[in-house]
């Protein structure tokens, strides 16, 4: 055997591949004869086909699937042996004419193409880094959380006339242009929050109202989007589109009384006497929002962080032969528009495989069983915990064990992992500069950079 390299430029190299008979042919014919034993062809019995039929009738696909085999070993090895770090995996070159005789097998040449991964140098991608977003604590959100957590305790009553904080609950029944019931229409129960609405005129219209009253209203004047509108009606997001008005025939209305901020809201949120005053209560309550903020900011600093680093890495991708090796690998036919769409996301994340793999080798990362097991019990433990059903530690176990027996969850959780040791691990090696900003430009900016 003899392999031949001709490097194409710094990122695309061709390969060579001459095999001769002596590399392939002994196994060829065993597997003709493996063959044989196991084919059946009319007139003759199972095993005694003659190995000439064999051979003319499937010689070539086994030819064709022992060359291919020998050829996929050579192609790792000399991967391996010249410490080449590919992109995908060699493909043959295009248009290119197999040297050999698949009649009278002997000397076979093939040519492949592979693509080189970039060398990746961070010192450019790490300049001029984003600036990392704090919340900012003021005593207008202190009052607005005191009030929500003050309403979440209250109480819920029935009423006999809306206010303009009330919740009423009804029947959302769809109208013609005529204003009559549309036949065939949409009609679904649904609840109205009205200190959510916001269009003044709606919501003077809803308040003042009795049970069994029925008011025409625009559903989209009732709801926060179209996709709370689908909630609402009981449809999907498509089909909330130029809806006209709908009759909201009125069937309970709630009011919600808030709690009191007295000792026994305090003892409802901590526990029994952990808190004595109003002043404790509200420096406990900004404790436990500088902490979720201060997570939240930095969940949004590394995604901020990440796509900095891509956009600022000085370095091409063998860009021809990965969009060829992707059509040539799917495992669904795509074409070459499909591709061109959809490559620049896929480039990026490939860049960023590219940035974890060096960091991952420069900083010696490892991720280890003990945290991968850790890690699942925290997000299964956090999904329990978001409906009120908190886990001892041998339900998380358990859980754990079977969510882990899955490969593919498995990797998954170990790639979370992975790339937050990569991020903190580049976070911890720079100069960030903070600000703080509103709780709502905080979360425009959390709405931007969303994945």
């Amino acid at each position: 055997m003899e392999i031949t390299r001709n490097q194409v430029d710094d990122l695309n190299i061709r390969l060579s591949i001459t095999l001769e008979k002596e590399d392939y042919f002994d196994k060829y014919e065993s597997s003709l004869k493996q063959y044989r034993k196991q084919v059946n062809m009319p007139g003759f019995r199972p095993g005694k086909v003659p190995l000439g039929l064999v051979k003319k009738q499937y010689g070539k696909a086994i030819l064709a699937e022992e060359l291919n085999r020998v050829l996929n070993d050579k192609l790792y090895e000399h991967i391996v042996t010249e410490k080449l770090n590919v992109l995908g995996n060699p493909i043959p070159v295009e248009n290119d004419d197999i040297q050999g005789d698949w009649n009278e097998p002997d000397k076979f040449t093939f040519e492949y193409e592979m693509g080189l991964a970039p060398e990746i140098d961070m010192e450019k991608a790490m300049k001029k880094l984003p600036v990392r977003h704090t919340v900012k604590i003021d005593k207008k959100m202190m009052d607005t959380h005191v009030t929500d957590l003050s309403r979440r305790h209250g109480q819920v009553a029935d009423a006999e006339t809306s206010e303009e904080n009330d919740l009423l609950l009804g029947t959302m029944i769809q109208l013609d242009e005529n204003g009559e019931i549309l036949e065939g229409g949409i009609m679904n129960d649904g609840t109205i929050t009205l200190d959510s609405v916001e269009d003044k005129k709606t919501k003077k219209a809803l308040t003042g109202v009795k049970k069994d009253e029925e008011i025409v209203v625009d559903p989209y004047k009732v709801s926060l989007n179209n996709d709370d509108l689908a909630r609402m009606l009981n449809v999907s997001p498509e089909q909330v589109n130029d809806l006209g008005n709908f009759k909201f025939r009125i069937n309970e209305i709630k009011r919600l009384t808030p709690h009191e901020v007295n000792q026994e809201l305090y003892d409802k949120v901590f526990g029994k006497d952990e808190i004595k005053d109003e002043e404790e209560f509200r420096t406990k309550l900004e404790e436990q929002l500088a902490s979720m903020f201060e997570r939240d900011s930095i969940n949004l600093y590394k995604r901020q962080m990440s796509e900095h680093i891509i956009d600022n890495l000085d370095v091409q991708l063998p860009d021809a032969f990965l969009k060829r090796w992707i059509q040539l690998s799917n495992e669904k036919p795509v074409t070459a528009e499909q591709v061109e769409e959809e490559y620049p996301s896929y480039s990026r994340f490939l860049l960023w495989q590219l940035v974890e793999g060096k960091v991952i080798t420069d900083k010696e990362i490892i991720v280890t069983p003990e945290e991968i097991k850790e890690q699942a019990k925290a997000m299964i433990g956090s999904q329990y915990a978001q409906y009120g059903m908190p886990l001892d530690e041998e339900m998380l176990e358990n859980f754990a064990n079977n969510v882990l027996g899955d490969q593919n969850e498995r990797q998954r959780i170990n790639d979370v992992i992975k790339e937050n040791k990569v991020l903190d691990a580049l976070i911890e090696q720079a100069k960030i500069k903070e600000k703080a900003v509103s709780y709502e430009d905080f979360l425009e900016l959390a709405k931007e950079h969303s994945n």
